[in-house]
């Protein structure tokens, strides 16, 4: 009898057998409040009904049509629809599967765009396990070791995490881009750099907001070289921060290529990168491909997502329960000191645990994160020493919802 590799290692005891809303239910009927939305995956709830019928309907007409063999309606109604999300400019977009592999299509644009080898990444971002996206990412050592070499030319640049240095975040984001700006005429030669890649919000790497005069900072530094800027959306895209895309907290920030994936589709499996028409000519011919790229059904359900995101005016939901839910978290730290940061936007808040000397706690952050689970409140931990608790609720969560989280989330803490 084969099994599951013993690598997978799941971060709840729950066997789900039907998911509804923000809710799952395990194989006994019990049911969970659902934090993780399948960490930022059903961006539109479990199941939400438009989504199933969109998805029943294209069963039924057409599974796959692989896109470089035939085109179908769906993938290019998508195409259009996104024309009505994307930032202005970015009008010319290429499907795949999953965010890794949307971030190496985004590398190997920006190669072949501008002729030079470099990528500069930032210390704590997550771009997927895949090795070239793996060669970006600092997020946690689990990622890279015991794969290496990985790819070559990528350089790291200090991620301006304001809670970890103990500065205030204007100190903090004029160290590193006083830092880029030294990287860049040291270890990455500014004319040898073809693309910064970002992460809006880190997502593995702790749940930490970019602050916006960083992403400024690095649009002006991006323009000044002629490097593009990649926004990895992966996780912030498609209404989760507040904004339909988490790049928009920061004024003038619009990237040259963005990378969506997760809430895309509402759980199917779907993944893109955006640009001008223009640069996507640069790419070479046969560099953008794919077997199953931009799925006939997976393309259904995204725009069924688009239509419920719209009409049921999650974004701006997200932006209302993501302060209720972090409102509520700050209360319940200010009652428990081993919780010493609450931050986020939208619906991404971070809980960070640490000593009583300021060290980072991953012992309570994991006993508060299985209290939770044990309680009914599904969660999931992140950061670089898993000391932090994040909560990604679906789009569609209520106040009345979000405020028993908040309650389940306080017994955990005391218990």
């Amino acid at each position: 009898m084969a099994r599951l590799s013993p690598a997978l290692k799941q971060a709840t005891p729950v066997q789900v057998a039907r998911g509804e809303g923000v809710h799952v239910y395990d194989l006994d009927g019990r049911r969970y409040l659902d934090f993780t939305a399948g960490i930022g995956v059903t961006s539109t709830g479990h199941c939400h009904p438009r989504v199933v019928a969109a998805a029943q309907e294209q069963v039924a007409t057409l599974i796959h049509g692989q896109y470089t063999t035939v085109m179908h309606q769906p993938l290019l109604r998508l195409a259009e629809r996104l024309g009505d999300v994307l930032p202005t400019g970015l009008d010319s977009v290429f499907f795949m599967n999953s965010g890794s592999e949307a971030v190496e299509a985004s590398v190997r644009l920006a190669r072949q765009a501008t002729g030079r080898p470099l990528v500069v990444a930032f210390d704590g971002g997550f771009h997927g396990r895949t090795m070239g996206a793996a060669a970006l990412t600092t997020s946690g050592a689990k990622i890279r070791a015991g794969i290496g070499p990985l790819m070559g030319g990528v350089a790291f640049a200090p991620f301006p995490y304001a809670f970890r240095y103990g500065w205030s975040e204007d100190e903090t984001v004029a160290f590193c881009l006083r830092e880029l700006d030294r990287l860049l005429v040291t270890a990455a030669p500014a004319a040898d750099v073809a693309a910064f890649v970002i992460e809006p919000v880190l997502g593995e790497g702790g749940y930490v907001p970019t602050p916006p005069a960083f992403l400024a900072g690095l649009r002006e530094r991006a323009d000044a070289h002629g490097i593009l800027l990649i926004a990895d959306e992966v996780q912030t895209g498609f209404g989760r921060t507040g904004k339909f895309w988490g790049h928009q907290h920061a004024d003038g920030a619009t990237p040259d290529i963005l990378i969506t994936a997760k809430g895309l589709a509402s759980g199917f499996p779907l993944s893109g990168i955006a640009a001008s028409e223009e640069l996507m000519t640069k790419a070479w011919p046969g560099s953008q491909g794919g077997t199953y790229g931009g799925n006939a059904v997976a393309c259904a359900a995204a725009l069924a997502t688009l239509d419920v995101i719209d009409g049921e005016g999650l974004v701006a939901n997200a932006a209302e329960q993501g302060l209720r839910l972090r409102d509520g978290l700050q209360k319940v730290a200010a009652d428990h000191p081993a919780i010493a940061d609450v931050r986020g936007i939208g619906l991404m808040v971070g809980n960070e645990f640490c000593t009583a000397d300021g060290a980072p706690d991953a012992a309570a952050a994991t006993r508060a994160h299985a209290a939770a689970a044990e309680k009914g409140l599904l969660l999931l931990t992140c950061g670089p020493h898993g000391n932090v608790v994040r909560m990604i609720p679906p789009l569609i969560v209520t106040a009345e919802q979000v405020d028993e989280a908040v309650a389940i989330w306080a017994e955990a803490v005391r218990s």
